[in-house]
């Protein structure tokens, strides 16, 4: 037979309730791309056709909230593989997003706008609060903000200023921080243009943000986008970009330009579970304590200005929480710092908005990093607190 079917059941670890949702893949041959993917029905059951092989290489199983990633490594085939996953708890939460920057108070960040260019902010997620925003995806209501069904903009934004509290909740890194969500990714599943994530930055500027964050980027430099940037550093507006996660592969655009803030992603062991796919992502060189790396998949160069928290981070997502990483994580992280330094320093805060406040609080922000001992190409100054 060219195939063989495997019925692979993903429960809970804790009650064994199934887990209906969750994306399971199967890698067989990663050199020759063979493998299989498929989602679990209602009873937790995803049935996958697969080469006829002794074992599956790998196995990784990830939900869109309320479980850890899983990967198994070796698994023996069989008719059934059965996959038991660990619930997020949030009494005991230690990612590395909080083991990083420690606990946030309630007014950390206070008085501070921050702009999410993204693919919208669910506002009816509890631990949220969306002060205003735009949609500026060409034909789609400039009103409609909201989560686009990614869920990537409620991540980042509760990487910010989720303002829950555990049990029920979670906090972000500065939950006293007004949101503003500015969705520049259509429903279609399109990427996003520069000319839409320009004029987000341009309304974001006329709404007296603070800081924006652009978990965003590649392609070629456009100057139409470089232009907003600029104007936006010179009307006291700080942007802050993700790398690109491209596997060390050189900044992209927009993180790459020096009038924005460019960041990596770090991870540090045991902050996730040791089956979480999060492993894959370790790599060396580590950093003066052992535990601590910039990730497999960040890219590197003399651009980066400093390194956040952004392996396996655990953020608001519609209808709950979920794990993600990528140095789209790490730039909220990021601008989190960004916005409890300015909402400490009331004098900087009421300053005239121009390129001196900006260049004030960017200098505020790479002063607050320290060096992890990783090369400066990974970390840049380091790790903002």
């Amino acid at each position: 037979a060219d195939t063989v079917s495997v019925r692979v059941v993903v429960r809970s670890r804790l009650d064994g309730t199934p887990v209906p949702g969750a994306e399971v893949i199967a890698v067989v041959d990663a050199r020759r791309g063979l493998g299989a993917a498929g989602f679990t029905d209602r009873r937790g059951v995803a049935r996958l056709r697969i080469p006829p092989v002794a074992r599956i290489a790998r196995l990784y199983v990830y939900t869109d909230a309320g479980y850890w990633s899983q990967l198994r490594r070796a698994v023996p085939v069989a008719t059934e593989v059965a996959c038991e996953l660990r619930p997020i708890d949030l009494t005991r939460l230690d990612d590395g997003l909080r083991h990083a920057l420690g606990p946030a108070g309630p007014d950390h960040g206070a008085g501070v706008r921050v702009g999410i260019l993204d693919t919208g902010i669910d506002a009816s997620h509890p631990d949220l609060r969306v002060a205003g925003g735009r949609n500026t995806v060409t034909g789609e209501d400039p009103t409609d903000h909201g989560d686009n069904g990614e869920g990537h903009g409620t991540h980042v934004a509760g990487i910010v200023a989720a303002r829950g509290v555990a049990p029920g909740g979670l906090a972000g890194v500065a939950p006293g921080a007004s949101l503003y969500s500015y969705r520049v990714f259509g429903r279609d599943g399109d990427g996003a243009s520069n000319f839409a994530i320009a004029k987000a930055i341009d309304a974001a500027v006329a709404d007296r943000c603070d800081l924006l964050n652009l978990s965003l980027g590649g392609g070629d430099v456009d100057p139409v986008l470089r232009a907003a940037v600029e104007d936006a550093r010179a009307s006291g507006t700080v942007t802050v970009a993700a790398a690109g996660n491209d596997g060390r592969r050189p900044v992209g655009f927009p993180a790459s330009e020096a009038t924005t803030i460019g960041v990596s992603a770090l991870g540090r062991k045991g902050t996730y579970p040791s089956d979480s796919a999060a492993v894959l992502d370790q790599a060396k060189p580590y950093g003066k304590d052992r535990a601590d790396y910039v990730a497999a998949f960040s890219n590197v160069g003399p651009q980066i200005d400093v390194t956040g928290p952004g392996v396996a981070v655990i953020s608001t997502v519609p209808g709950g929480y979920g794990e993600m990483s990528g140095t789209s994580m790490a730039c909220p992280a990021v601008v989190g710092v960004a916005a409890r330094l300015l909402g400490s320093d009331g004098r900087l805060l009421r300053c005239r908005r121009d390129a001196g406040r900006s260049d004030a609080l960017i200098s505020r922000l790479l002063l607050s990093a320290t060096s992890l001992g990783l090369p400066v190409e990974l970390e840049g100054r380091g790790l903002p607190r």
